[in-house]
Protein backbone atom coordinates (compact mmCIF):
# COMPACT_ATOMS: atom_id res chain seq x y z
CA UNK A 1 0.00 0.00 0.00
CA UNK A 2 1.34 3.43 -0.95
CA UNK A 3 2.43 5.77 1.81
CA UNK A 4 -0.16 8.39 2.79
CA UNK A 5 0.04 12.17 2.72
CA UNK A 6 0.17 13.36 6.34
CA UNK A 7 -1.78 16.59 6.80
CA UNK A 8 -1.29 18.31 10.15
CA UNK A 9 -3.54 20.72 12.05
CA UNK A 10 -0.76 23.00 13.30
CA UNK A 11 -2.98 25.42 15.30
CA UNK A 12 -4.35 22.48 17.27
CA UNK A 13 -0.88 21.02 17.78
CA UNK A 14 0.49 24.36 18.99
CA UNK A 15 -2.38 24.94 21.42
CA UNK A 16 -2.22 21.35 22.65
CA UNK A 17 1.53 21.57 23.28
CA UNK A 18 1.37 25.01 24.86
CA UNK A 19 -1.01 23.80 27.57
CA UNK A 20 0.51 20.33 28.06
CA UNK A 21 4.28 20.88 27.79
CA UNK A 22 5.89 22.80 30.71
CA UNK A 23 6.20 26.51 29.99
CA UNK A 24 9.52 26.44 31.80
CA UNK A 25 11.06 24.97 28.63
CA UNK A 26 12.80 27.92 27.02
CA UNK A 27 15.32 28.54 24.30
CA UNK A 28 18.80 30.02 24.68
CA UNK A 29 17.34 33.54 24.47
CA UNK A 30 14.97 32.86 27.35
CA UNK A 31 11.84 32.77 25.19
CA UNK A 32 9.44 29.84 25.69
CA UNK A 33 9.60 27.04 23.11
CA UNK A 34 7.26 24.53 24.72
CA UNK A 35 4.59 24.81 21.98
CA UNK A 36 7.19 24.46 19.23
CA UNK A 37 8.84 21.49 20.91
CA UNK A 38 5.56 19.69 21.55
CA UNK A 39 4.36 20.28 17.99
CA UNK A 40 7.54 18.89 16.44
CA UNK A 41 7.56 15.88 18.76
CA UNK A 42 3.94 15.08 17.91
CA UNK A 43 4.66 15.25 14.20
CA UNK A 44 7.77 13.10 14.56
CA UNK A 45 5.75 10.50 16.46
CA UNK A 46 3.07 10.51 13.75
CA UNK A 47 5.72 10.08 11.05
CA UNK A 48 7.22 7.17 12.93
CA UNK A 49 3.82 5.52 13.40
CA UNK A 50 2.56 6.13 9.85
CA UNK A 51 5.51 6.87 7.52
CA UNK A 52 4.14 9.35 4.96
CA UNK A 53 5.11 10.18 1.40
CA UNK A 54 5.15 13.86 2.40
CA UNK A 55 3.91 16.14 5.20
CA UNK A 56 1.71 19.23 4.90
CA UNK A 57 1.63 21.57 7.91
CA UNK A 58 -1.54 23.68 7.74
CA UNK A 59 -2.06 27.10 9.28
CA UNK A 60 -4.93 29.57 9.01
CA UNK A 61 -6.98 32.28 10.67
CA UNK A 62 -8.32 31.60 14.17
CA UNK A 63 -11.76 32.22 12.71
CA UNK A 64 -12.72 32.91 9.10
CA UNK A 65 -14.29 36.34 8.71
CA UNK A 66 -17.12 35.04 6.56
CA UNK A 67 -18.09 32.57 9.32
CA UNK A 68 -18.19 35.37 11.90
CA UNK A 69 -20.27 37.46 9.50
CA UNK A 70 -22.73 34.59 9.17
CA UNK A 71 -22.95 34.13 12.94
CA UNK A 72 -21.18 36.73 15.13
CA UNK A 73 -20.97 34.45 18.25
CA UNK A 74 -18.80 32.01 16.25
CA UNK A 75 -15.61 31.44 18.33
CA UNK A 76 -16.59 34.44 20.48
CA UNK A 77 -16.37 32.39 23.69
CA UNK A 78 -12.69 31.53 23.13
CA UNK A 79 -10.02 33.28 25.14
CA UNK A 80 -7.50 35.41 23.25
CA UNK A 81 -4.30 33.62 22.28
CA UNK A 82 -1.73 33.93 25.11
CA UNK A 83 1.18 36.22 24.11
CA UNK A 84 3.69 33.44 24.86
CA UNK A 85 1.90 31.21 22.36
CA UNK A 86 1.44 33.94 19.77
CA UNK A 87 5.18 34.55 19.77
CA UNK A 88 5.89 30.87 19.13
CA UNK A 89 3.16 30.76 16.49
CA UNK A 90 5.11 33.26 14.37
CA UNK A 91 8.25 31.09 14.55
CA UNK A 92 6.50 27.80 13.80
CA UNK A 93 6.38 28.01 9.96
CA UNK A 94 10.14 28.39 9.56
CA UNK A 95 10.83 25.58 12.02
CA UNK A 96 8.42 23.15 10.36
CA UNK A 97 9.57 24.09 6.87
CA UNK A 98 13.15 23.27 7.84
CA UNK A 99 12.10 19.59 8.02
CA UNK A 100 11.16 19.67 4.36
CA UNK A 101 7.46 19.77 5.19
CA UNK A 102 5.09 21.79 3.00
CA UNK A 103 3.69 24.87 4.74
CA UNK A 104 0.12 25.73 3.77
CA UNK A 105 -1.53 28.91 5.05
CA UNK A 106 -5.29 29.21 4.52
CA UNK A 107 -4.92 32.96 5.19
CA UNK A 108 -8.48 34.35 5.64
CA UNK A 109 -9.89 30.85 5.99
CA UNK A 110 -8.98 28.30 8.67
CA UNK A 111 -6.46 25.47 8.81
CA UNK A 112 -9.37 23.02 8.63
CA UNK A 113 -10.26 24.32 5.18
CA UNK A 114 -6.70 23.84 3.93
CA UNK A 115 -6.57 20.34 5.41
CA UNK A 116 -9.80 19.29 3.77
CA UNK A 117 -8.64 20.70 0.44
CA UNK A 118 -5.37 18.77 0.45
CA UNK A 119 -7.17 15.59 1.53
CA UNK A 120 -9.73 15.87 -1.24
CA UNK A 121 -7.03 16.51 -3.85
CA UNK A 122 -4.99 13.54 -2.61
CA UNK A 123 -8.02 11.25 -2.78
CA UNK A 124 -8.91 12.45 -6.27
CA UNK A 125 -5.35 11.65 -7.38
CA UNK A 126 -5.72 8.08 -6.11
CA UNK A 127 -3.63 8.57 -2.97
CA UNK A 128 -4.38 8.30 0.73
CA UNK A 129 -4.46 11.10 3.27
CA UNK A 130 -4.21 11.12 7.07
CA UNK A 131 -5.52 14.16 8.93
CA UNK A 132 -3.64 14.71 12.20
CA UNK A 133 -6.20 16.61 14.27
CA UNK A 134 -8.64 16.42 17.15
CA UNK A 135 -11.16 18.67 15.39
CA UNK A 136 -14.37 16.74 14.80
CA UNK A 137 -15.33 19.10 11.96
CA UNK A 138 -12.80 17.23 9.83
CA UNK A 139 -14.73 13.98 10.14
CA UNK A 140 -16.72 15.30 7.18
CA UNK A 141 -13.60 14.82 5.00
CA UNK A 142 -13.32 11.12 5.84
CA UNK A 143 -13.86 8.60 3.06
CA UNK A 144 -12.29 5.38 1.82
CA UNK A 145 -9.06 7.26 1.01
CA UNK A 146 -9.05 9.81 3.85
CA UNK A 147 -8.88 9.09 7.58
CA UNK A 148 -8.40 11.14 10.72
CA UNK A 149 -5.22 10.15 12.57
CA UNK A 150 -6.18 10.29 16.23
CA UNK A 151 -3.35 10.72 18.71
CA UNK A 152 -3.71 8.87 21.98
CA UNK A 153 -1.52 8.34 25.01
CA UNK A 154 1.93 6.86 24.80
CA UNK A 155 2.44 7.75 21.15
CA UNK A 156 -0.47 5.53 20.19
CA UNK A 157 -2.25 6.45 16.97
CA UNK A 158 -5.55 5.23 15.55
CA UNK A 159 -7.03 5.81 12.11
CA UNK A 160 -10.69 6.84 11.98
CA UNK A 161 -12.22 5.91 8.65
CA UNK A 162 -15.88 5.85 7.58
CA UNK A 163 -16.70 2.83 9.75
CA UNK A 164 -15.19 4.43 12.85
CA UNK A 165 -17.04 7.73 12.26
CA UNK A 166 -20.28 5.78 11.85
CA UNK A 167 -19.61 3.85 15.06
CA UNK A 168 -18.79 7.03 16.98
CA UNK A 169 -21.61 9.28 15.75
CA UNK A 170 -24.16 6.83 14.32
CA UNK A 171 -24.11 8.73 11.01
CA UNK A 172 -21.88 8.62 7.94
CA UNK A 173 -19.11 11.23 7.39
CA UNK A 174 -21.12 13.05 4.73
CA UNK A 175 -23.71 13.92 7.38
CA UNK A 176 -21.27 15.35 9.92
CA UNK A 177 -22.06 18.96 9.00
CA UNK A 178 -25.81 18.22 9.32
CA UNK A 179 -25.16 16.68 12.74
CA UNK A 180 -23.14 19.71 13.86
CA UNK A 181 -25.95 22.03 12.76
CA UNK A 182 -28.57 20.11 14.73
CA UNK A 183 -26.71 19.19 17.91
CA UNK A 184 -24.33 22.20 17.93
CA UNK A 185 -20.61 22.49 18.56
CA UNK A 186 -19.69 24.20 21.86
CA UNK A 187 -16.03 24.55 20.85
CA UNK A 188 -17.08 26.76 17.93
CA UNK A 189 -19.87 28.54 19.78
CA UNK A 190 -22.66 26.93 17.74
CA UNK A 191 -25.64 26.05 19.98
CA UNK A 192 -27.54 23.84 17.53
CA UNK A 193 -31.30 23.36 17.80
CA UNK A 194 -32.77 23.93 21.28
CA UNK A 195 -33.40 20.65 23.10
CA UNK A 196 -31.73 18.46 20.49
CA UNK A 197 -28.64 16.55 21.57
CA UNK A 198 -26.30 14.29 19.64
CA UNK A 199 -28.44 11.14 19.98
CA UNK A 200 -31.64 12.80 18.82
CA UNK A 201 -29.85 14.63 16.02
CA UNK A 202 -28.37 11.38 14.70
CA UNK A 203 -31.75 9.64 14.93
CA UNK A 204 -33.42 12.42 12.98
CA UNK A 205 -30.75 12.29 10.29
CA UNK A 206 -30.98 8.53 9.95
CA UNK A 207 -34.73 8.79 9.57
CA UNK A 208 -34.86 11.76 7.22
CA UNK A 209 -31.54 11.59 5.40
CA UNK A 210 -30.22 15.14 5.79
CA UNK A 211 -30.73 18.45 7.54
CA UNK A 212 -33.05 19.53 4.74
CA UNK A 213 -34.97 16.29 5.11
CA UNK A 214 -35.32 16.87 8.84
CA UNK A 215 -36.48 20.46 8.38
CA UNK A 216 -38.91 19.40 5.69
CA UNK A 217 -40.36 16.71 7.95
CA UNK A 218 -40.80 19.33 10.66
CA UNK A 219 -42.75 21.52 8.25
CA UNK A 220 -40.13 24.27 8.26
CA UNK A 221 -41.02 25.39 4.74
CA UNK A 222 -44.80 25.15 5.03
CA UNK A 223 -46.69 28.44 4.69
CA UNK A 224 -49.76 27.77 6.85
CA UNK A 225 -50.11 26.23 10.29
CA UNK A 226 -52.62 23.63 9.10
CA UNK A 227 -50.27 22.41 6.39
CA UNK A 228 -47.41 22.37 8.89
CA UNK A 229 -49.31 20.03 11.19
CA UNK A 230 -50.29 17.79 8.29
CA UNK A 231 -46.73 17.64 7.03
CA UNK A 232 -45.37 16.64 10.42
CA UNK A 233 -48.03 13.99 10.98
CA UNK A 234 -47.61 12.54 7.51
CA UNK A 235 -43.86 12.30 7.26
CA UNK A 236 -42.39 12.15 10.73
CA UNK A 237 -42.76 10.70 14.20
CA UNK A 238 -40.78 13.55 15.77
CA UNK A 239 -42.30 14.99 18.89
CA UNK A 240 -44.18 18.31 18.55
CA UNK A 241 -41.65 20.13 20.73
CA UNK A 242 -38.76 19.04 18.49
CA UNK A 243 -40.69 19.89 15.34
CA UNK A 244 -41.44 23.36 16.70
CA UNK A 245 -37.79 23.97 17.63
CA UNK A 246 -36.71 22.95 14.14
CA UNK A 247 -39.27 25.20 12.44
CA UNK A 248 -38.44 28.18 14.62
CA UNK A 249 -34.69 27.83 14.03
CA UNK A 250 -34.59 26.55 10.45
CA UNK A 251 -32.74 29.54 9.00
CA UNK A 252 -30.17 29.49 11.79
CA UNK A 253 -29.63 25.74 11.47
CA UNK A 254 -28.91 26.13 7.76
CA UNK A 255 -26.42 28.83 8.68
CA UNK A 256 -24.72 26.50 11.18
CA UNK A 257 -24.33 23.88 8.46
CA UNK A 258 -22.80 26.46 6.12
CA UNK A 259 -20.35 27.49 8.84
CA UNK A 260 -19.39 23.87 9.58
CA UNK A 261 -18.83 22.98 5.92
CA UNK A 262 -15.17 23.04 4.86
CA UNK A 263 -14.30 25.47 2.08
CA UNK A 264 -12.33 24.28 -0.91
CA UNK A 265 -9.00 26.04 -1.50
CA UNK A 266 -6.98 25.94 -4.69
CA UNK A 267 -4.00 23.85 -3.59
CA UNK A 268 -1.30 21.85 -5.37
CA UNK A 269 -0.62 18.23 -4.62
CA UNK A 270 2.77 17.96 -2.85
CA UNK A 271 5.48 15.87 -4.42
CA UNK A 272 6.95 12.97 -2.46
CA UNK A 273 9.43 14.47 -0.02
CA UNK A 274 11.41 12.85 2.76
CA UNK A 275 11.65 14.49 6.17
CA UNK A 276 14.93 16.42 6.46
CA UNK A 277 16.04 15.70 10.01
CA UNK A 278 19.35 17.50 9.55
CA UNK A 279 17.57 20.67 8.42
CA UNK A 280 15.22 20.46 11.38
CA UNK A 281 18.16 19.92 13.74
CA UNK A 282 19.84 23.08 12.49
CA UNK A 283 16.83 25.35 13.12
CA UNK A 284 15.96 23.62 16.39
CA UNK A 285 19.49 24.32 17.55
CA UNK A 286 19.21 27.97 16.55
CA UNK A 287 16.01 28.23 18.60
CA UNK A 288 17.77 26.78 21.62
CA UNK A 289 16.10 23.36 21.61
CA UNK A 290 19.42 21.58 22.05
CA UNK A 291 18.13 18.16 23.14
CA UNK A 292 15.79 18.02 20.16
CA UNK A 293 18.58 19.13 17.81
CA UNK A 294 20.90 16.45 19.17
CA UNK A 295 18.28 13.76 18.72
CA UNK A 296 17.53 14.87 15.16
CA UNK A 297 21.19 14.91 14.18
CA UNK A 298 21.33 11.17 14.66
CA UNK A 299 18.31 10.47 12.47
CA UNK A 300 18.86 9.80 8.75
CA UNK A 301 16.72 11.59 6.18
CA UNK A 302 14.18 9.04 5.00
Amino acid sequence: MAAPLLIADVPWLLYRAFFSVPKSIKGADGRPVNALLGTVNALLSAIEARPPRAVVACFGAEEAVYRVNLYPPYHAQRDPMPPELAEQWTRAPALLESFGWTIADAEDLEADDAMGSFAQLEAQAGGRALLLTADRDLYQAVNQRVAVLEMGKGRAFAELGPEQVLARYAIAPELVTDLIALRGDPSDGLPGAPGIGAKTAAELLRRHGSLEGVLGAAGADAEESDSVAATVRATSVMRPRIAAALRENAKLLRTFKEIATLQQLDVERPLDRATDYAGGARIAGELGMRQLAKRLEGMPTA
